[in-house]
């Protein structure tokens, strides 16, 4: 495979680690906001609880994301099979 393929194929992987990344920052941070001010989003869900294990689901959800959306790129820059396969 020629050297230009690879180095193409490492930015490509970092640059979509990068956007995992920004994605799960976005939902942990939204998640961050229903559970501090739930009032706002009380209309849209009628329900408490659902609103509670919604908003802690995006929570976890986007911490596990923004974790290996780092991990990818850390894996993309080091060349590292190990962490590129999390």
């Amino acid at each position: 495979i020629p050297m230009g393929v690879l180095s193409c194929m490492k930015y490509l992987m970092f640059i979509f680690n990068v956007l995992v990344f920004a994605g799960g920052t976005c939902l942990a941070g939204v998640g961050v906001w229903v559970v501090v001010d739930p009032a706002g989003f009380q209309d849209i869900v009628a329900a408490k609880p659902v609103l509670s294990a919604g908003a802690y689901l995006l929570l976890a959800v986007g911490i596990a994301l923004s974790l290996l959306g780092f991990l990818g790129c850390c894996g993309a820059l080091r060349r590292s099979r190990p962490l590129l396969l999390l």
